[in-house]
């Protein structure tokens, strides 16, 4: 019975099909592995890139601390990644930053300002959180204006965008 079972499958029929079968799983394998270096390697990449030598400008003088310790307690960032700004004096230091993270309610004054700082690549985060006030419409009108802009209201969210914005920030 299994003499006739593997006399059977000995066909030339079946020996083409298994040959086709393999040409096409090579094929599929190579053209996975295109789509995996040429599509996730290079997020890979700058992702890695971000964390490890970008500079996240934090811009606030109450929440400081928090917002701080936020970032060091998820061991995503480094503390040397980190730049506090406090005083509109300070910030002219933020040219090498990747993000600048704003707290609204400490600099919502100073926006201008910080426009003008602000590099085309260079990821501008507004946090923003509903306890302490709506941004009216003119100044989300600005905010818009500019590429690579972000207000934020939850900080579960502020940290999903300082990475987005770090992939997108470090080419």
């Amino acid at each position: 019975m299994l003499v006739e079972i593997e006399h059977f499958f000995d066909a030339p029929f079946f020996a083409i099909i298994g040959g086709l079968t393999i040409i096409a799983s090579i094929i599929t394998s190579g053209y996975s592995l295109y789509l995996i270096i040429k599509g996730i390697l290079p997020v890979w990449f700058r992702l890695g890139k971000g964390l490890s030598s970008s500079q996240i400008a934090i811009f606030s003088k109450t929440q400081q601390d928090d917002l701080e310790s936020m970032l060091i307690d998820s061991k995503i960032f480094r503390k040397k990644n980190l730049l506090r700004i406090t005083a509109k004096e300070s910030v002219h230091s933020v040219e090498k930053a990747k993000v600048l993270l704003v707290h609204w309610a400490d600099f919502k004054e100073d926006l201008e300002h910080i426009f003008k700082l602000k590099k085309d690549a260079t990821a501008l985060i507004i946090y923003a959180p509903s306890s302490e006030g709506r941004i009216d419409d003119s100044n989300m009108e600005k905010i818009n204006m500019y590429r690579n802009a972000v207000v934020v209201n939850f900080r579960g969210r502020l940290m999903n965008d300082i990475l987005t914005s770090l992939v997108t920030a470090s080419l």
